[in-house]
C-alpha cells in the first residue's frame, strides 16, 4: 500500500514527487548529500530491473546522513525534505512490488534489493524520527520498520527482521510515555501487538522458543476486549502447538528414547492458551461472522488436542474431546470418527472401534484419505482379528462411493503388512488369505482399468509380487502360486507386457513344481514360452523332465537349451547340479559331458575344466558298474593334461597338487576295485592311469611321486597278466617285450636308493615290499616266456639280496619254479635255498614250511640230477640235513606226516641199491631212514620192522646172499 493511501503528505509538502525543495540552512555538505540521495530515488522510480547497484548506494547515502546527524540535529526543513524523499522512496518500492505480483506470487515479488531499498526507507525516517510538523512520527516509522520487518520474514532474512521489529518496538515504546490522543493510543497498542505477534513469530523459526513464549504472553496485555487480536493470538498459539507437534514427529527416535513427551506437554499448554483466548474472545464479539470464526477455531484446537493426547496415549482425553466436540459444533469433522476408533482402540474397547470404523461406511462426506487412515490403524491394533471387519468395511465403501486406485493400495499394504516376514504363521496366511479376496473382486480390479492407472496397476502388481515372493522365500508354495495368480490380473494384456505376464507363468510354473503339480506346472511354462521364449523356460521345462523322472527327455532338453539365443554355460552347471539332487546321474552327466565340449575353443570359464572332470567321474563312481565310463572321462583329463600342462589344467600351487593327487588316488582305488572284482582289463587301464598321474610333476617340484608310479606300473602288469589268463588269449612277443619294458622302469625305480627308503620307511612297508615281490614274480614269468633263464636267476637273486625280501615270497617263488610250465631248477633250487636259510636265522623257525622246502628240494634234485651218484649224494645230503633239524626237537614240533614221508622214501631210496647189490649204498639208506624214523613219533612199529630187516640184512650181507629189500608204506 502507498504511504499517501496510509496518512497524509507532511507539511510544505507541495511539490510534485519527483522533485525536492532547496535545503534551508544546510551545510553544503549535507545539500549534495540529499541531492545525490534525490537523485537515486528518481531511478528508482523509473528504471525497472533495478540497477544493481542502487540499493548499496542508498545504504551508502544512509550511512552518510547518519553520521552527519551525530555531529549535530538537522534544520527541521531538512528532516520534512528527508521525509519527503522517504516516502517516494517507499511509493517507488509499492508500486515496484505491484508490478512484479501480477506475474509472481506475493512470495516472489520481493526481491532482496527491492527489501533493502524499503529497510533504507526505514532508516531513513529512524535518522530524523524527531522533525516537527509530522503527526504522530515515531507511529509512522514504527510502522515502517514492521512492515520491512514482515518482508524481510517472508524472505526467511530473520536477522533484519528481528532488526526491524526492535526498532519499531523501541520507538513504540517510546510513545507509551507520551499522551497524543486517544486515537493514536489505539493505532500505537494496535501496531504494538502486531509486532509483538511478528516477533514472536520470528524467534519461534529462530527456535529462541522461550523469547516466543514471553513475546506472546506480552501480546495478551494489547488484545484489550478485540475479538480480532483475540483471534489472532489464539490462532497464533494454534500454530506454534502444530509447530511442536511437526517437530515431534520429525525427530521419533527422541520421542522413543522418552525425550518426545515434553513437546506434547508444551504443545498442549499451547493449545490451552488458544482454547482459552477462544473463551474469552468468545465473550466479547460483537458480530455473528467473529463468533463463528471463534469456534470453528475453538473446534480445530480441539481436534489438535485430542490428536495429542492420542499420541501422549491418554485416550481418555481423547474420547472426552471428541465427546465435547461432536456435543457442541455443529459441522462434524471426518477426523472425529478417526480420532474416537484409534482412542477406544487404545483403550482396548474393541467393539467401540468397530462401531466408530462401520459407521463412516455410512456417512457420504468422510474423505477418502480419513477412511483408509482409519482401516489402517484399526487393523494394526486388531490384526489379524480384525480382517473380516476390514474386509466388509472396504466392501462396503466399494459399493457406497468412487473408492480410487491409490485408496485400494493402501489398504491392501496394510493388510500385508510387512510383507510376510512371519509367512509361515496362522495369522500371516489369514493376511494373505484377505489380501488375495480383495485383489481378485471385480470391483477393485475394475478401479485399475484404462491407460490413466498404468502406475497404480504398477503399484498393485507390486505390493501382491512382493507378497507372493515372501511366501515363496518360506517354500509355502500354495499360498504364493495364489498370490502370483492375483498378481498377474494387474498385469496388462498387450504387446507391451508381455516380458511382465511371461515371468508371472515362469513364477507360477515355479510354485506348482513346488508343489508337484506337474501338469499345472507344464501349462504355465508352455504359455510362458509363448510369450518369451528363453533359456528360464527351457530350464523350467527340464526340471520338470526330471521331477517325471523321464531322464530321456530332460537330456534332449539340455540340448535344447543349448540352442537359446540367451544360453550361458552356468545352466549346464545349474542342470547337473539339478539333475545330482534328483538322483538322475545320467543326466548330470550329460550335462557336464556337453559343457566340457565348450572348454576346447579356449574360452574363458566360469568353472575350470579340472573341476567338471572330476565332478563328472565322482558322479559316475557313485554307482557301482560304471567304471568303464569313468574311464573314458579319466583318459579325457589324462589327454587334456598333456595337451595344456599340468600346471594349465590342474591349477597352480597347492589347488593343483590336490586336483593331481584326486585324480591319481581315484585312478589307483578304481585300479585296486576292479582288481578285486577280477575286471582285469579295467584294473590294467586305470593302474597305467594312475602311474601317468602320480608321475606328474608340477611346479616347485622336482619329481613326481615315484614310489607310486612304480607301484602302480607294477600292479598294471600283474592286471595285463592276468586278463591274459582270464580271457585265454595269449601274450604275442611283442605284447611280452611291451611288459617287460614296462618292468623294466619298474625295476629301475626300485633300484634307485631313495626310492627303496621310500619304500621301506613308509608306513605301509608291508604293502611295499608285497609290490617288490610281486615285480620279482610278474618278471620271472615274463623272461620264461622268452626263455630267459638268466634274467630270471638275476631277477629273483636281486630280490633275495634286498631288504624287500621275505622267505614267504621266496618260497613262493621256489615253489613255481619248480613245477609247471615255468618249471626252472637252478631259480627254484636257490629261492627254496634262500628262504630255508632265512628260515633257519629266525628265532622261531617256521618247522611247517621248512619241512616243506626240504621235500621240495629233494623233489626237485631228483628231477634235474642226470648222473645218478650225483644224485644220490644231493639227495642224501638234504635228507641228513633233514634228519640233523629233527635230532633235538620236541615231539610233534616238526610235522609229523613230513617225518614219516622223509623216513620212508629215504627207506625206500635203498631198494634199488639192495637190488642191484650195492650194500654199502643200500645200507647208508636204511640206516638213514631208521634214524628218520627214530625221530618220528607214531613210527614205532615202523622202526621195529626196519631194525629186524637191517639186522638180517648186516647177516646175509655177510654170507654174500642177494636180497631184495621190501618198501615201506606209510599210513
Amino acid at each position: 500500500m502507498r504511504i499517501a493511501e496510509l496518512t497524509p503528505p507532511p507539511p510544505h509538502h507541495h511539490h510534485r514527487h519527483h522533485t525536492s525543495p532547496p535545503p534551508s540552512r544546510a551545510s553544503p555538505h549535507l545539500a549534495s548529500l540529499i541531492s545525490h540521495l534525490d537523485s537515486l530515488i528518481i531511478q528508482s522510480s523509473q528504471h525497472s530491473p533495478l540497477p544493481p547497484s542502487l540499493p548499496s548506494d542508498l545504504r551508502h547515502c544512509v550511512t552518510r546522513l547518519s553520521q552527519l546527524a551525530q555531529l549535530g540535529p538537522f534544520p527541521n526543513p531538512t528532516k520534512l525534505q528527508i521525509w519527503s524523499l522517504c516516502f517516494r522512496l517507499w511509493n517507488s518500492c509499492v508500486d515496484y512490488s505491484n508490478s512484479k505480483s501480477k506475474s509472481k506470487s506475493d512470495s516472489e515479488a520481493v526481491d532482496d534489493g527491492h527489501a533493502e531499498m524499503r529497510h533504507v526507507a526505514a532508516d531513513l525516517l529512524w535518522i530524523v524520527v524527531d522533525v516537527e510538523g509530522v503527526p504522530a512520527p515515531e507511529l509512522k516509522t514504527a510502522s515502517f520498520y514492521h512492515r520491512t520487518g514482515l518482508i524481510w520474514y517472508e524472505k526467511k532474512g530473520f536477522e533484519k527482521a528481528i532488526e526491524c521489529f526492535e526498532r519499531a518496538t523501541s520507538l513504540i515504546s517510546k510513545m507509551e510515555t507520551e499522551s497524543r490522543g486517544n486515537e493514536v493510543d489505539r493505532e500505537t497498542r494496535k501496531l504494538l501487538f502486531d509486532v509483538n505477534v511478528a516477533r514472536a513469530r520470528t524467534a519461534w523459526d529462530t527456535k529462541e522458543l522461550n523469547v516466543a513464549i514471553a513475546l506472546l504472553n506480552r501480546c495478551k496485555k494489547g488484545t484489550e476486549d478485540s475479538a480480532t487480536r483475540y483471534l489472532s493470538l489464539a490462532n497464533q498459539y494454534l500454530l506454534f502447538g502444530k509447530s511442536l507437534c511437526r517437530w515431534r514427529d520429525k525427530n521419533e527416535e527422541e520421542k522413543r528414547s522418552g525425550d518426545g513427551g515434553n513437546d506434547d506437554g508444551e504443545a498442549l499448554r499451547m493449545m490451552n492458551e488458544a482454547l482459552e483466548l477462544c473463551e474469552r474472545g468468545l465473550r466479547v464479539v460483537k458480530r455473528r461472522e467473529e463468533a463463528v470464526s471463534f469456534k470453528e477455531l475453538r473446534d480445530k484446537t480441539l481436534r489438535f488436542v485430542a490428536a495429542v493426547n492420542l499420541n501422549k496415549e491418554e485416550f481418555e482425553s481423547v474420547i472426552k474431546c471428541v465427546r465435547v466436540l461432536r456435543e457442541n459444533s455443529c459441522d462434524q469433522h471426518p477426523s472425529l470418527s478417526v480420532l474416537a476408533m484409534k482412542g477406544w482402540l487404545g483403550l482396548g474397547r474393541f467393539g467401540e472401534a468397530e462401531k466408530e470404523l462401520r459407521g463412516m461406511v455410512v456417512e457420504n462426506g468422510i474423505p477418502e484419505g480419513i477412511w483408509v487412515t482409519a482401516v489402517e490403524a484399526y487393523f494394526k491394533t486388531v490384526g489379524v482379528a480384525g480382517v473380516e471387519t476390514v474386509r466388509s468395511v472396504f466392501m462396503g465403501l466399494l459399493g457406497r462411493c468412487s473408492v480410487s486406485a491409490a485408496a485400494a493400495i493402501r489398504v491392501v499394504c496394510k493388510v500385508v503388512g510387512d510383507g510376510g516376514n512371519d509367512a509361515g504363521g496362522e495369522g500371516e496366511k489369514v493376511r494373505a488369505s484377505l489380501a488375495a479376496e480383495l485383489a481378485a473382486d471385480e470391483r477393485v480390479v475394475a478401479l485399475f482399468v484404462g491407460d490413466r492407472r498404468g502406475k497404480e496397476r504398477t503399484n498393485m502388481h507390486a505390493v501382491l509380487w512382493n507378497y507372493a515372493a515372501a511366501y515363496f522365500k518360506t517354500k509355502d508354495y500354495k499360498i504364493s502360486a495364489e498370490l502370483f495368480e492375483k498378481a498377474m490380473l494387474y498385469v496388462p494384456s498387450g504387446m507391451e507386457s508381455r516380458i511382465l505376464r511371461a515371468k508371472g507363468f515362469r513364477v507360477l510354473s515355479l510354485c506348482h513344481l513346488g508343489l508337484s503339480q506337474l501338469d499345472q506346472a507344464q501349462e504355465y511354462i508352455d504359455e510362458a514360452d509363448k510369450l518369451e521364449p528363453n533359456i528360464a523356460c527351457a530350464f523350467l521345462k527340464f526340471k520338470i523332465f526330471l521331477q517325471n523322472n523321464n531322464h530321456d527327455a530332460a537330456i534332449s532338453q539340455v540340448q535344447a537349451m543349448m540352442s537359446c539365443t540367451d544360453f550361458t554355460t552356468d545352466f549346464l552347471s545349474l542342470a547337473a547340479h539339478e539333475a545330482v539332487a534328483c538322483a538322475a546321474n545320467p543326466v548330470a552327466v550329460a550335462a557336464l559331458s556337453n559343457l566340457l565340449n565348450f572348454y576346447s575353443s579356449g574360452k574363458m570359464m566360469p568353472i575350470s575344466e579340472v573341476v567338471v572332470l572330476r565332478t563328472v567321474v565322482t558322479i559316475l563312481l557313485q554307482k557301482p558298474d560304471n567304471e568303464q565310463d569313468a574311464l573314458i572321462f579319466m583318459k579325457k583329463a589324462q589327454a587334456r593334461m598333456a595337451e595344456l600342462g599340468p600346471d594349465k589344467f590342474f591349477g597352480k600351487k597347492e589347488v593343483g597338487r590336490r586336483e593331481r593327487s584326486w585324480f591319481a588316488t581315484t585312478a589307483w582305488n578304481n585300479g585296486t576295485r576292479t582288481g578285486e572284482a577280477k575286471i582285469y582289463d579295467l584294473c590294467t587301464e586305470y593302474f597305467m592311469l594312475a602311474s601317468d598321474f602320480y608321475g606328474v610333476v608340477m611346479e616347485g617340484e622336482v619329481e613326481g611321486n615315484d614310489p607310486m608310479v612304480c607301484k602302480s606300473i607294477i600292479l598294471s602288469v600283474s592286471a595285463m597278466i592276468a586278463a591274459e589268463k582270464q580271457n585265454k588269449v595269449a601274450f604275442v612277443d611283442a605284447e611280452v617285450k611291451h611288459t617287460i619294458e614296462m618292468l623294466d622302469k619298474a625295476r629301475k625305480m626300485l633300484a634307485s636308493i631313495s626310492t627303496v627308503d621310500k619304500l621301506l620307511d613308509s608306513q605301509d612297508g608291508k604293502t611295499d615290499a608285497n609290490h617288490h615281490f610281486i615285480y620279482t614274480f610278474n618278471a620271472y614269468e615274463l623272461y620264461g616266456r622268452l626263455k630267459d633263464s638268466g634274467s630270471q636267476q638275476l631277477a629273483v637273486k636281486s630280490f633275495a639280496n634286498s631288504k624287500a625280501c621275505n622267505p614267504k615270497y621266496l618260497l613262493q617263488i621256489g615253489l613255481t619254479a619248480s613245477e609247471g610250465p615255468l618249471f626252472n631248477s637252478e631259480v627254484a633250487t636257490y629261492a627254496l635255498n634262500a628262504s630255508l636259510t632265512h628260515l633257519f636265522a629266525s628265532p622261531t623257525p617256521d618247522y611247517q614250511n621248512i619241512a616243506m622246502i626240504i621235500r621240495r628240494l629233494i623233489t626237485v634234485s631228483v628231477a634235474c640230477k642226470n648222473n645218478f651218484d650225483d644224485e644220490d649224494a644231493a639227495v642224501y645230503a638234504l635228507y641228513r640235513q633233514a634228519y640233523r633239524i629233527m635230532v633235538g626237537l620236541k615231539e610233534g614240533e616238526y610235522p609229523v606226516e613230513e617225518g614219516k614221508w622223509l623216513a620212508t622214501t629215504a627207506w625206500n631210496r635203498a631198494s634199488v641199491p639192495v637190488r642191484l647189490g650195492q650194500v654199502d649204498s643200500g645200507k647208508k639208506w636204511m640206516t638213514l631212514g631208521l634214524e628218520l624214523a627214530r625221530n618220528v613219533p607214531g613210527m614205532e612199529t615202523y622202526r621195529a620192522s626196519m631194525e629186524d630187516y637191517i639186522a638180517g640184512f648186516e647177516k646175509n650181507s655177510c654170507k654174500d646172499v642177494k636180497q631184495e629189500l621190501k618198501p615201506m608204506v606209510t599210513d
